[in-house]
């Protein structure tokens, strides 16, 4: 309460910087002694995802009459991230991996040029490593790129396939050997 003065008004009191600097000091550390508070008592559950059914995709994909590259199994400790399919008018197919190593890997296949691909899934600064490999989906040319990223690329019928990964160069190649066009039976 504020004590009358004596022109009939309330009296106010002092206001200085300081005083506001120092009311603006105790609210930041009572909003970081409830934070802390909060963090100390509370336990954050691990979250893992559903593993995504990746051949069950590419069975339906192919009962379209189109020839998805794919892996008939994944490597010990990979798990699948995602999987689509984009029926437009130039269907694409995309499924992203995470390696036992916790790094990326993808198959991407499109109707568009290599170049396009590499730009868009790979980066900039991508060029041929010199390496090729014949699978039973085709012959397949081997990218690396200046952040050490790793791809390959072959032709199916009218599509660009994309294989990339950021982590094992020795495991992606291992990786583009095992894949294969072979229909899935349900």
């Amino acid at each position: 309460m504020s004590e009358a003065s004596g022109t009939g008004q309330p009296s106010r009191y002092q206001r200085s910087f300081g005083g506001l600097i120092g009311s603006i000091i105790v609210l930041v550390l009572v909003v970081l002694g409830i934070v802390v508070f909060r963090g100390a008592f509370r336990n954050t559950p691990e979250y893992q995802p559903d593993d995504v059914d990746y051949q069950e995709m590419v069975a339906s994909i192919q009962q379209l009459g189109l020839e998805p590259v794919y892996p008939p199994t994944l490597p010990d400790g990979w798990t699948t991230k995602t999987a689509s399919f984009d029926s437009g008018t130039r269907p694409e197919v995309d499924m992203v991996f995470t390696t036992d190593d916790e790094h990326t890997a993808g198959v991407h296949q499109a109707d568009a040029s290599t170049t396009d691909l590499l730009e868009t899934y790979v980066g900039g600064g991508t060029s041929e490593s010199g390496d090729t490999l014949t699978t039973s989906v085709g012959t397949w040319t081997g990218w690396d790129d200046t952040d050490d990223d790793h791809a390959w690329t072959t032709q199916v019928g009218e599509d660009t396939v994309l294989v990339y990964s950021s982590g094992d160069a020795d495991a992606l190649r291992t990786f583009v050997q095992s894949l294969t066009t072979d229909p899935i039976t349900p």
